[in-house]
C-alpha cells in the first residue's frame, strides 16, 4: 500500500523549488518595479520556513542534532557561494582603506559590548569588515543600477567586495592568534606573542594568502589557455563553454579546501586571470546561464541564512542587551565605511563626485562573507582549550561573535535591501505631493464677485440700449435677469430691490436649482426673441410710413 515519504530531503526539495518557482513568477515585479533585493526576500522566506514559523526547513535535523555539524554545513555552504561569486566577478581592483574600516568597526564593537577587550573586538570587527559580494551583486545589478549608477561605480563595488573577502584573513587571524597565545596569560598554550606573530606571518600571509594568490593565478591562466585551445579546435560545445567558469569555481574551492589555503581569495584571483583578456566575458555577454546559476545560489543561501539565524539570541543573551545591540547596528552601518571612503575618494579615479563617494561608502553590505568568517572563527576558537575544555575567554568570544555578527548581517540585509525602494519613495513622494497641490490650485475656479459682476453687466446693457435707440429713453421696466453661461443664475429684482442688494444667488450645481435655471433660461430666450421682433416691426412701420409720405409729395407735385 502506498505511504507518504515525508523525509527531510523531499521537504527541502519541495519547499525550495516551490519558493523559487513562485518568486520567479513575480521576480520582475519585485526587483524592477519595487526595487527589492532577492537577498531580503529570500531571507524573509527562510524565516517563514524555519522552525520559528512553518517548520518546513529544520537545519538542526540535517546536522543530526549537532551544533558543530550545523556550523560546518553553514561554513561549507557559504564557501561554495562565495567561491562561485568571486570567480564570476572578473574584475581586478585594489581595495581602499580596509585597515581603517577594520579599526572603525572594532572600536564601535568594543565601545558597545560591555566588559569586552579591544583585542576580542578586533576579531569580531574582522568578520564584518569585508564587503559581501553576494549582496553587492544584488545592489549594483538591475534596472535601477543601470539607470542611476555609473558603470565604473558598479565595477568598483563588485571588485572591492572580492578583494576584501580574500584579504579578510590577515585581519581576523592576527587577532585570533594573539587571543590564543596571550589571552588569559597564554593558558593552555606556550610561546606567547612571539609565536602568535610568527604564525601570523608564516601561516596566514605565507601559506594562506600568498599560496592562494599563486594557486589562483596559475589555475586561472591554465584554464584560460585550455579553453582558448578547445574553442579554436571546436572541441567544446556551447553548453560546456557557458558553464566552464562555474565548474572552475567548484574545482578551486575543493582543491584549496584540501590544502587548507584561502579558497575565497584564490577564486577571486583565478576569476581575474581567467578573464584578463575580456574574451570569455564578451563571448558569454548575451547568455543567461551564469546569471541563472548565480540567482539560484543567492536564493538558496539566503533562505538558509534566514532559517539558521539565531533570532532568539538577539533578545536573550548574556553578552549584550538589545538596547545596546540596535545602536551598534546603526553605528556600524554609518561609520564602518562611509567616513573612510569619503576621506579617500580623491585617490580613487572612478569616484568623481562627493555624492558618489557617499554612495560607495554606504553600499558596502555585510552578509554571506560575515557568516563565513564567523564560522571560520568559531572553528579556530574551539581549538583553544585548557584541560580538554574551551578556555573561558574563547568561550565568551564565541557567544559575542554569534550574537553581534549575526545581528549586523541581518541589519545589513534589511537596510541595504530596502535602501533603493525607500530612496525612490523619498525622492518621488515630495514631488508627487507638490504636483498634486499645484494641480489643485490650478483647477480651483476664480472667486466670483457678485456685486462687481452685476454692475459691469448692467453698464454693458445700458450702453447697448443707448447705441440702438439714440437719445430715446426706454420706459421703466424690470431689468431682465442676468444669466452667466456655465456659472450661476443671478436673477435681479426691481430697481428698489437692486438698491437694497436683495439679489438671489442660485448654485447651478445643486439638483434643486437645475430646473429653476432651465426655466429662467427659457424666459430669457423668449424675452430676447420678443424684443427683436418688436424692433423689427418698428423699423418696418417707419419705412412704410416714409414711403407713403414720399409718394404723396410726388403726386402733389404732378
Amino acid at each position: 500500500m502506498p505511504t507518504l515519504a515525508v523525509t527531510n530531503f523531499n521537504i527541502v526539495c519541495a519547499t525550495l523549488g516551490g519558493f523559487i518557482s513562485l518568486f520567479g513568477l513575480v521576480s520582475y515585479l519585485f526587483k524592477e518595479r519595487f526595487y527589492l533585493s532577492e537577498a531580503l526576500i529570500s531571507t524573509l522566506a527562510g524565516v517563514a520556513f524555519s522552525p520559528h514559523a512553518a517548520n518546513f526547513i529544520r537545519p538542526i535535523d540535517y546536522a543530526s542534532g549537532s551544533e558543530a555539524n550545523l556550523a560546518a554545513i553553514t561554513l561549507y555552504f557559504t564557501r561554495l557561494v562565495l567561491g562561485v561569486q568571486l570567480v564570476l566577478a572578473g574584475v581586478q581592483l585594489p581595495s581602499p582603506g580596509m585597515t581603517m574600516m577594520w579599526l572603525c568597526s572594532s572600536f564601535l564593537i568594543w565601545a558597545m559590548v560591555p566588559n569586552f577587550s579591544f583585542l576580542h573586538a578586533l576579531a569580531v570587527g574582522a568578520c564584518v569588515t569585508p564587503t559581501d559580494p553576494v549582496l553587492s551583486n544584488s545592489i549594483v545589478k538591475g534596472k535601477f543600477a543601470d539607470k542611476n549608477i555609473p558603470k565604473d561605480l558598479q565595477k568598483i563595488i563588485i571588485a572591492e567586495s572580492g578583494a576584501n573577502d580574500g584579504l579578510g584573513y590577515p585581519f581576523l587571524f592576527l587577532a585570533l592568534y594573539l587571543i590564543k597565545y596571550t589571552g588569559e596569560g597564554g593558558a593552555g598554550q606556550s610561546g606567547g606573542a612571539r609565536v602568535a606573530i610568527g604564525l601570523w606571518f608564516g601561516e596566514t600571509w605565507g601559506y594562506t594568502i600568498l599560496l592562494s594568490v599563486v594557486y589562483g593565478s596559475a589555475v586561472g591562466w591554465i584554464a584560460k589557455e585550455l579553453l582558448h585551445q578547445a574553442e579554436e579546435r571546436k572541441f567544446i560545445d556551447r553548453e560546456s563553454f557557458l558553464v566552464f567558469a562555474i565548474t572552475l569555481a567548484l574545482f578551486i574551492v575543493g582543491t584549496c579546501g584540501m590544502i587548507g589555503s584561502d579558497d575565497v581569495l584564490a577564486c577571486f584571483v583565478a576569476g581575474n586571470v581567467f578573464t584578463i583578456d575580456d574574451w570569455f566575458r564578451l563571448e558569454t555577454l548575451d547568455d543567461s546561464l551564469q546569471p541563472t546559476i548565480d540567482m539560484l545560489l543567492n536564493l538558496s543561501v539566503f533562505v538558509w541564512i534566514g532559517a539558521v539565524c539565531p533570532w532568539s539570541t538577539f533578545l536573550y543573551n548574556d553578552v549584550i542587551p538589545i538596547y545596546r545591540l540596535i545602536p551598534l547596528g546603526i553605528l556600524v552601518l554609518l561609520f564602518r565605511r562611509v567616513p573612510v571612503v569619503y576621506a579617500m575618494h580623491w585617490r580613487i579615479k572612478q569616484i568623481e563626485e562627493k555624492q558618489q563617494a557617499l554612495f560607495v561608502g554606504f553600499f558596502g553590505p555585510i552578509g554571506v562573507s560575515a557568516v563565513f568568517y564567523l564560522y571560520i572563527s568559531l572553528e579556530f576558537l574551539d581549538t583553544i582549550t585548557v584541560d580538554g575544555a574551551v578556555r573561558e575567554d574563547a568561550a565568551r568570544l564565541e557567544q559575542v561573535m554569534l550574537v553581534v555578527v549575526w545581528f549586523l548581517a541581518v541589519c545589513s540585509i534589511v537596510v541595504h535591501g530596502l535602501s533603493v525602494p525607500v530612496g525612490k519613495l523619498g525622492y518621488h513622494l515630495p514631488r508627487s505631493i507638490s504636483s498634486a497641490m499645484e494641480s489643485r490650485e490650478v483647477d480651483e475656479p476664480e472667486p466670483f464677485r457678485i456685486r462687481e459682476r452685476i454692475q459691469n453687466e448692467e453698464q454693458i446693457l445700458r450702453q447697448r440700449y443707448r447705441h440702438r435707440n439714440g437719445t430715446r429713453t426706454r420706459s421703466k421696466s424690470p431689468p431682465r435677469p442676468i444669466f452667466r453661461i456655465g456659472g450661476s443664475v443671478i436673477p435681479v429684482g426691481t430697481a428698489d430691490e437692486s438698491k437694497t442688494g436683495t439679489n438671489i444667488h442660485l448654485d447651478s450645481s445643486l439638483p434643486a436649482n437645475r430646473g429653476r435655471r432651465l426655466s429662467q433660461s427659457d424666459s430669457i430666450t423668449e424675452d430676447v426673441t420678443s424684443s427683436r421682433d418688436r424692433e423689427s416691426e418698428t423699423r418696418s412701420a417707419n419705412l412704410e410710413t416714409g414711403n407713403k409720405s414720399a409718394s404723396a409729395i410726388i403726386a402733389k407735385d404732378d
